[in-house]
């Protein structure tokens, strides 16, 4: 029977530490309480774990079985503690965000092993997929180093893990672009055949959300001029050639660099230096959260 602990009686610290990160910690939780759900639908036992004998306490290690950028961490701290309660010890947590080759110990867990058994899963799945986002995002990270450009995520993201997979964006050094449809608008092709053009399209918005951040995608370098004539701060480069694309950098930097320009569309990490090199601000990329291979993490007990 695992201790299903109540919101209000989680760690004040750990609590902390997950709005710190800038996430919401009671949407954090939710997001454990369900996944526990999956596994122990109903309020079941786990039929493996609690057939076998009392096996008391034990000590073990969460490690790296691959170089990369871990993320997560203390999302598994809060499964574990969900799982186990005040019977639970979790120590010798890296740091999200952290660097780590293969072999290193990123968290210990002591604790009732039935308990941690039956958490292990679930712990995992979070720390696993939230590190292979920042391992990914951090090869990009990698890639661009020495140029302006910045490696952005974007909305393509698995349902409900949207703010999950940002952060760990963050972990691996790249950008957030919008959380959703209301904190920046973005018009896209679609809402420029809608409108009867990507300038009608753009004044729409502008004069219907006044203040609000207003990005602009552009199919070619006559819709760059129009966009950036009337105004508009934020251009996006849609499957645009490397010639044209820094094309685009010269006549916005004639202009005197009214808006930053992102790069994006089916660009790959072999492109990323040929890209970042037009001189464009930022390289969006939705592989980074919708096509992620998770990060090799694994538990295991130690022996004496």
């Amino acid at each position: 029977m695992i201790a299903r602990t109540p919101y209000d009686d989680l760690p004040a610290a750990l609590v902390d530490e997950i709005a710190g990160a800038g996430l919401d910690p009671r949407a954090v939780y939710d997001h454990v309480v369900l996944a526990f759900e999956e596994d122990l639908p109903g309020g079941v036992d786990d039929v493996t774990s609690d057939a076998m004998p009392d096996m008391g306490h034990a000590v073990a290690d969460i490690a790296a079985r691959e170089p990369g950028v871990v993320a997560g961490l203390a999302i598994a701290e809060l499964a574990f503690t969900y799982a186990l309660g005040d019977t639970v010890k979790v120590t010798d947590r890296v740091p999200d965000g952290t660097r780590v080759a293969p072999g290193d110990v990123v968290l210990t867990v002591s604790g009732p092993v039935r308990g941690v058994l039956t958490a292990e899963r679930t712990a995992l799945n979070f720390a696993s997929h939230l590190s292979g986002v920042a391992t990914a995002t951090s090869r990009w990270v990698d890639a661009l180093a020495g140029t302006r450009a910045r490696v952005l995520d974007t909305r393509k993201t698995l349902p409900g893990w949207r703010a999950l997979q940002k952060y760990a964006v963050r972990c691996g050094g790249g950008v957030n672009h919008r959380l959703s449809l209301v904190d920046r608008a973005m018009v896209k092709d679609n809402h420029a055949v809608a409108a009867g053009g990507v300038v009608a399209a753009y004044q729409a918005v502008v004069a219907a959300h006044p203040g609000l951040r207003v990005e602009v995608e552009v199919m070619d370098l006559d819709e760059l001029r129009a966009v950036l004539a009337a105004g508009c701060t934020e251009i996006l480069l849609d499957n645009m050639s490397t010639a044209d694309m820094a094309e685009a950098v010269r006549i916005n930097d004639a202009a005197g660099r009214p808006a930053t320009l992102e790069a994006s569309g089916g660009l790959t990490l072999e492109r990323a230096r040929e890209v970042a090199e037009t001189g464009v601000d930022f390289i969006s990329v939705g592989a980074l959260t919708h096509s992620v291979i998770v990060f090799d993490l694994g538990l295991d007990f130690r022996t004496d």
